[in-house]
């Protein structure tokens, strides 16, 4: 018998064993670490998520395993040697222990990126180079999280020691070899299996949106998940596909992807001053907050408040996706982020109309600002398919001792150095500037600690730093003769920390603050956007303002338009989300899988099958048609 390999294939499938239990283990902690944000209403519902789980752990622990699994089997003679299976411990812990990490990252960035590790975080961090600042860091404020890694490994270490195999030299060679090709083929098949996630027959394998079908509301879908499956599952993908689910005919009359807003023309034209900003939620803004009615509200950007109570401003207006590049994509080009990301896919470069192109067709100086070194965040490449004449960035405005150690210049002097630098252009000009200062790991310039809210969370206090840093910038820039004639727009990229229950809800993680300025009164920018609005309002509105009379293509709408239909996109990396009217869909790419009453902004109650009608109809259809022509025009470069 012992030529038929039973002890080795045994302890096998115990160290396999092994990995199920500990990944078991880090869904508990990514759920206690985050529990504020997935909400799970029982310990049966928690059990039933964790079980719904195994099948993704398999996936990933196949994944990873299956080099060891092979080693483990070949018919090699020696592969009970001692030195043999200490080779194979390595093997082991080593690819374990690596995977193992990607887990435990997720406990704390989840809270950032609102989305299990996927393979986009690799699109961003190849434009960096603080990753280890940002790691080490990151080590030193969330210890904890590095101790149970450690203890978790070593007790995963103890426990693979219980059992051993023993040396043993087969003496039938013959039943030993033939007995072994038969075990890895029936392996290799159950790996296979496993890896694709059932043992079915099916046309694919499981993926990111398969996750929904365990849970009450979509947010669960990361307790089910692991961070190693969504990150190999998210490896060389490409979710672009051309969908056909209506005519041409129904696209143009509902969707209006070209849009054209009559104006008499605007003379001279206005200067463009957008201010991108960094984390920059709604949640911590009172302005944006007066009718939400949240109990003992603090807001942490005075300025900001004071600003807004002589603008436009839309107080329900949502991120069109989860990082920096997607927020500059959304409000300068009009295009959002999906399960995959425009801005790291192949079909980024190409022609693309926005407000810098229309500004440029125009006769505008256009310009991009960013206080990180050049190249971070991707955005110098996204800015030069953009089109954007300028850049001034970290290197440009050459004076380390205004670095902040780990992300760019502090946002104070960064903006200062804004304003002087608009003010040696000739107008009309468009300039963008993306803040840096309220980012993890959410510090403030010595000389300002104690002057700024502190809140409990420890994003509050560079919030308050960066309000501060607007401040001296209007203080510098109204009296500079171009002030006079700019519109300013204010937005935040993405969301970040959430102290108030109202913001841990699905929908609200992409609340973000969206603000019209202008000192010249022609322009009209006051009063509150009630219907809900989008980052990519901004470019079709900017558009509108200036009297672009031309068509531009845009699946915003312009907010100082009569049109008040609107049509809200984004998604929690594994399906898109759309607000249609009285209802918020969600979508895999080919059908509805979700619908939810517009007020059930944490997706709890699915009112698929349960409602009907000409407007649910209709909703199916619009979100059907949006993506078809989201596809078509991205693959075909047609977003000129």
């Amino acid at each position: 018998m012992k030529e038929l390999r039973l002890q080795e294939v045994l302890a096998l499938v115990y160290r396999l064993f092994l990995a199920f239990f500990f990944y078991q283990i880090a869904r508990l902690l990514f759920w206690f670490f985050n529990k504020d944000l997935i909400k799970v209403d029982s310990v049966s519902d928690y059990f039933g998520l964790a079980f719904h789980g195994v099948a993704f752990d398999m996936t990933a622990i196949f994944y990873v395993n299956a080099l060891f699994i092979l080693l483990s089997l070949l018919p090699l003679v020696i592969n009970t040697k001692p030195y043999y299976q200490k080779f194979l411990f390595w093997v082991y812990f080593i690819m374990n222990g690596i995977a193992y990490g990607m887990n435990f990252g997720d406990f704390v960035y989840y809270k950032f990126s609102q989305a299990r590790l996927t393979t986009a975080a690799m699109h961003v961090a190849q434009h960096e180079n603080n990753l280890g600042k940002v790691f080490f860091t990151s080590v030193i404020e969330h210890p904890f999280v590095i101790l149970w890694y450690i203890v978790l490994m070593m007790f995963w270490v103890f426990l693979y020691k219980k059992v051993t195999v023993t040396e043993f030299n087969p003496v039938k060679k013959w039943v030993y070899f033939v007995g072994s090709v038969v075990t890895l083929c029936i392996t290799a098949t159950l790996v296979v299996g496993g890896i694709r996630g059932d043992f079915k027959h099916s046309t694919r394998p499981i993926n990111l949106v398969d996750a929904n079908k365990f849970v009450k509301n979509p947010l669960q879908a990361n307790i089910v998940l692991n961070s190693v499956f969504s990150f190999f599952r998210t490896i060389d993908t490409n979710n672009f596909e051309e969908v056909h689910f209506v005519d041409q005919k129904f696209i143009d009359e509902n969707i209006h992807p070209y849009k054209l807003y009559k104006r008499e023309e605007v003379s001279p034209k206005p200067n463009i001053v957008i201010f991108i900003l960094e984390s920059f939620a709604k949640e911590y803004s009172g302005a944006f907050n007066r009718n939400t009615g949240i109990k003992d509200f603090v807001s942490y950007t005075p300025f900001f408040d004071s600003l807004a109570s002589k603008s436009l401003i839309a107080i329900n207006a949502f991120a069109n996706g989860r990082q920096s590049i997607h927020g500059m994509s959304s409000v300068l080009a009009g295009i959002p982020s999906l399960t995959d990301a425009f801005t790291g896919s192949p079909y980024a470069n190409q022609k693309i109309q926005s407000i810098v192109s229309v500004t440029n067709e125009l006769g505008y100086d256009t310009s991009f600002f960013h206080g990180a070194p050049n190249g971070s965040m991707g955005f110098l490449g996204f800015g030069n398919i953009l089109g954007f004449q300028h850049y001034y960035g970290k290197n440009e405005y050459n004076n380390d001792k205004d670095f902040d150690g780990m992300w760019g210049i502090w946002d104070e002097p960064f903006f200062q150095y804004f304003a002087k630098n608009l003010n040696s252009k000739k107008s009309p000009f468009m300039a963008t500037m993306f803040s840096v200062s309220s980012h993890h790991p959410f510090k403030v310039p010595e000389q300002y600690k104690g002057k700024f809210k502190k809140g409990p969370l420890e994003i509050h206090e560079p919030i308050g730093y960066t309000d501060y840093s607007l401040k001296k910038f209007f203080e510098t820039a109204e009296k500079m003769p171009w002030y006079s004639n700019t519109i300013f727009v204010f937005v935040a990229d993405h969301t970040n920390q959430v102290a108030y229950p109202e913001y841990e809800k699905a929908m609200n993680r992409y609340a973000v603050p969206i603000l019209f300025y202008s000192p010249n009164p022609k322009y009209n920018l006051h009063g509150e956007i009630t219907e809900p609005a989008q980052q990519m309002d901004i470019y079709p509105t900017l558009a509108d303002l200036i009297g672009y009379n031309n068509p531009i293509r845009s699946w915003g709408r312009s907010l100082v338009s009569e049109d008040k239909n609107y049509l809200i996109v984004n998604s929690d990396s594994i399906q898109e989300q759309f607000m249609i009217g009285n209802y918020i869909y969600r979508f895999d790419g080919k059908n509805v899988t979700g619908i939810y009453d517009i007020g059930d902004k944490n997706l709890e109650k699915n009112l698929v099958g349960k409602v009907g009608g000409p407007e649910i109809e209709r909703g199916i259809l619009l979100c059907k048609a949006w993506y078809q022509d989201y596809m078509y025009r991205v693959i075909n470069r047609k977003l000129q």
